[in-house]
């Protein structure tokens, strides 16, 4: 938001320079971006009075003038191809060694053989237009009025010698995002009085209620409406003071009814707006819901289909304007317009907000009431509105008015009470209480004490204070925060720093993926419906918490699986022509307890990775959860599973001491065709919550064994249906010898017969007391074939 330090002198006696403002501006809790000089390019550039014009003696169109320049000099000669001054005009004269608008250089030369000392400027020159003084847009040299000293810096003249503060205004303070709002702050932290606003208007004899009536029919989107009826208009320029203002914070002057409206937006930060009675049907204002496909065409002539959710204001017949975002075209004020109703209004944020981001529609309006606006300024501007209607006297204003007010808005100003300690507690520190009490005065709150305990009442435009820690900020702001001290909280402890538990698991975890050559990736807990229904998981989107207030639908849901943004960095890498990669994701789903939320969901920690690329299988995928496995001191087993977005034959689920915690398999050939990967792409999700609590992180410490450790190959046949891990674990429990199984070959044919495989496995003997004999290796693997045949059906190959 833009202040220039000439407005904001207009209520506070600064007496500071404006980089000792921007710093107390940013000490108390709003930053400039930004300090801009309005006149910053020009330099050297003084009003010249003309002594003398006689012609160019080479040339028909150009003059040479003699400018007297006060301590400038007396004798300036410039050479001009202007025709519109004449001797004793008062000028702009850019000296030798000046510069102008755009960065241009003035330096003293000849023109057809006569010596030019200068340049005399134009409006366009000095980056100026009518609306910061009058005659700057003429073709030719701006000729300045008045009783001015020649010699005068012309920045001086035309409203150029300015600063202004580019604010950025955070949410929580809507009620700063105006002129009067900063100047507000300013009077507080300079410990000055703020000039009160000039609200007194002169009524005449006509009303507003015996020409228009007003209803609002949606009073949950418009917490107030207040209607006021200007008649007589006498259209023209605003002053020159209201335009410069207006030009300032970078607004045009359009004519002094909507100069009127664009001012009082920018000095107290409520958008109003002024309809042409004559235009609107029936005598009629209706603040209701647009019907579904209603249409309206706004002032920049653009047209827009209308839904539910778009608040409109109507005539008889039709909508006459978009609710806090623009005006409509057919009611818009015109050289002819004889009376207006002037609107002031609260309407609800984040309707406007949805409005206008949907209709990808933003103004002025539009921005401040997505901030807020609240119902205690709303009536101040319609004042403020018609004592400059009455100072311009362009209009006469009604006797009455229609004022709407919801019971919402009628909420009496919030109270807090508390205590002296309680702020000082929390800040840290030791206020004095009378430097608290003085703070929230200046603030406009009404203080009241006793003793220890204290009672605020916030003013009526701020809407943000809703308890005693909101107090001990606006205290802190103005008393500085340099002062804040570092201290422990009540229950805080000294400790040794550095992660916990916890932290340390999820490093090992992390460690061990990007070991197996991933790549962390962090992606959105926010996901679409459509991603759950593009991976078949119908119905999980009902049991998803949905966003209030979303950014879009596709960022609407709060995520139950990390599936989907996985599969979304894997599709990313693909398209943008990565040959291979391997991702994994560590982050919270949220799962509800029930819908609509009745307590806080429960957000489970969840690994998410994902692979491709040439040489990428099932194996591939598999051998990460497997060293993630001994990491942790845990076994996982696997099972053939069906998901409805993998590959039906290539899918596991993965179990921890018997229970699923999660799954594994190749991306759906269907599905990636839908998606246009031709790459096999894996996926595989697991619980890593259960993980952690099963998880055996203490160091196990054994001799390395004093005998050389027995290999054996085992060939096996047994049922289509025998996995190998069933094998493996039958071969592990039937000799305490054995520390390792491996499969190296699977063969199916006639020779082992129909709905048979052969198996073949190497094993490991390690031996702890004495060496492993040839004897004794063959007598494990007899228990190991007896054992397999019992409880599988297995025979020697």
């Amino acid at each position: 938001m833009k202040a220039p330090l000439s407005w904001l002198k207009d209520y506070v006696d600064i007496d500071v320079t404006p980089e000792v403002l921007q710093e107390k501006l940013f000490s108390c809790g709003f930053e400039v971006e930004e300090l801009l000089y309005a006149g910053a390019e020009i330099d050297r550039c003084v009003v010249g009075k003309i002594e003398r014009i006689v012609p160019h003696p080479d040339s028909d169109h150009l003059q040479i003038c003699t400018l007297n320049c006060g301590s400038f000099g007396e004798a300036i000669q410039i050479v001009t191809g202007a025709h519109n001054i004449k001797e004793g005009d008062l000028v702009p004269v850019a000296l030798d060694g000046s510069s102008l608008h755009g960065g241009v250089k003035i330096k003293k030369g000849k023109l057809r053989g006569v010596e030019s000392c200068g340049m005399l400027c134009s409006g366009e020159e000095l980056g100026i237009t009518d609306d910061w003084y009058d005659g700057a847009e003429v073709n030719g040299i701006l000729i300045l009025r008045g009783d001015i000293p020649v010699g005068t810096d012309i920045k001086k003249v035309v409203g150029l010698d300015d600063y202004i503060f580019d604010i950025a205004v955070t949410s929580n303070r809507p009620d700063c995002q105006s002129i009067y709002g900063i100047a507000r702050e300013v009077a507080a932290v300079l410990k000055k009085p703020l000039a009160a606003l000039d609200l007194t208007y002169t009524a005449g004899e006509e009303t507003t209620s015996g020409s228009v009536r007003v209803s609002v029919e949606a009073p949950d989107l418009c917490p107030r409406y207040i209607a006021h009826r200007v008649t007589g208009l006498k259209g023209g320029k605003s002053p020159q003071w209201m335009r410069r203002r207006l030009a300032l914070c970078g607004l045009r002057g359009i004519g002094n009814i909507v100069d009127i409206t664009n001012f009082v937006l920018l000095e107290l930060g409520q958008p109003m707006h002024a309809f042409d009675l004559s235009k609107v049907q029936g005598g009629q204002i209706v603040v209701r819901r647009a019907a579904k496909g209603e249409t309206i065409t706004t002032l920049d002539e653009k047209e827009f289909s209308l839904t539910r959710e778009n608040l409109v204001i109507c005539d008889a017949e039709k909508p006459v304007a978009l609710a806090g975002v623009m005006g409509g075209l057919n009611s818009g004020i015109g050289e002819d317009t004889a009376e207006v109703l002037f609107e002031s209004a609260k309407f609800e944020r984040a309707n406007i907000r949805r409005t206008s981001r949907a209709l990808g529609q933003k103004s002025d309006s539009s921005a401040r009431f997505e901030k807020g606006v609240d119902a205690y300024t709303t009536g101040i501007a319609i004042n403020r509105a018609l004592h400059l209607v009455c100072e311009l006297g362009c209009g006469t204003v009604a006797a009455d008015r229609w004022d709407i007010v919801a019971p919402a808005a009628q909420a009496r100003p919030v109270s807090v009470k508390t205590r002296f300690s309680a702020i000082n507690g929390l800040l840290g520190i030791d206020i004095p209480k009378e430097e608290i009490k003085d703070i929230l005065t200046r603030l406009y709150f009404s203080v009241s004490t006793r003793g220890d305990e204290l009672t605020a009442t916030a003013p009526a435009f701020r809407e943000d204070i809703e308890g005693f820690p909101d107090l001990a900020e606006e205290v802190i702001r103005m008393h500085g925060y340099d002062s804040i001290e570092g201290t422990f909280l009540a229950r805080a402890s000294v400790t040794g720093g550095g992660l916990n538990a916890a932290q340390r698991a999820e490093e090992r975890a992390k460690a061990v993926l990007r070991g197996q050559g991933y790549c962390e990736a962090v992606t959105y807990s926010f996901i679409s419906p459509k991603d759950y229904e593009l991976l078949r998981l119908h119905g999980e989107a009902e049991r998803a918490i949905r966003i209030k207030n979303p950014i879009g639908e596709d960022m609407s849901l709060m995520r139950t699986t990390l599936a989907p943004s996985m599969l979304a960095a894997l599709v990313r890498n693909i398209r943008r022509g990565n040959e291979g990669a391997r991702l994994f994701e560590l982050a919270n789903i949220y799962l509800a307890h029930e819908l609509p939320l009745a307590s806080l969901p429960e957000e489970r920690r969840t690994l998410c990775f994902g692979l491709y690329g040439e040489g990428e299988d099932f194996f591939s995928a598999k051998g990460a959860l497997e060293a993630l496995a001994a990491s942790f001191g845990v076994r996982f087993g696997y099972a053939p599973a069906q998901r409805p977005f993998l590959h039906p034959g290539k899918t596991a689920e993965v179990t921890l001491g018997g229970a699923v915690v999660g799954y594994l398999g190749e991306l759906a050939p269907d599905l990636a065709e839908e998606l246009s990967v031709e790459a096999r792409v894996y996926l595989g999700e697991l619980d890593y919550a259960a993980l952690a609590a099963a998880a055996d992180l203490t160091v196990h410490c054994s001799p390395l064994p004093k005998f050389p450790e027995v290999r054996r190959d085992l060939a096996i046949v047994v049922g289509e249906d025998v996995s190998c891990a069933a094998a493996e674990a039958v071969i592990a429990e039937s000799c305490k010898y054995v520390t390792c199984v491996r499969l190296f070959d699977v063969y199916r044919g006639e020779q082992v017969g129909v709905g048979k495989k052969s198996m073949a496995f190497s094993l490991t003997f390690t031996p702890r007391d004495k060496a492993v004999s040839p004897e004794d290796a063959d007598g494990y693997v007899k228990r190991i074939l007896k054992a397999l045949h019992e409880k599988l059906g297995a025979d020697l190959r």
